[in-house]
């Protein structure tokens, strides 16, 4: 546990991972959604 923990903070620091490519899908969710955010259905 402790190692799969530091391996993930170590990918984490180098901008790699899961952990950073599920923030990096978010956000880009996020910003395909802006386009809808002014319509009330």
């Amino acid at each position: 546990m402790r190692e799969k923990l530091a391996n993930e903070l170590i990918d984490a620091s180098n901008l790699r991972g899961g952990s950073v490519k599920k923030r990096e899908d978010t956000h880009r969710m996020a910003e395909a959604n802006k386009a809808f955010a002014h319509y009330r259905w």
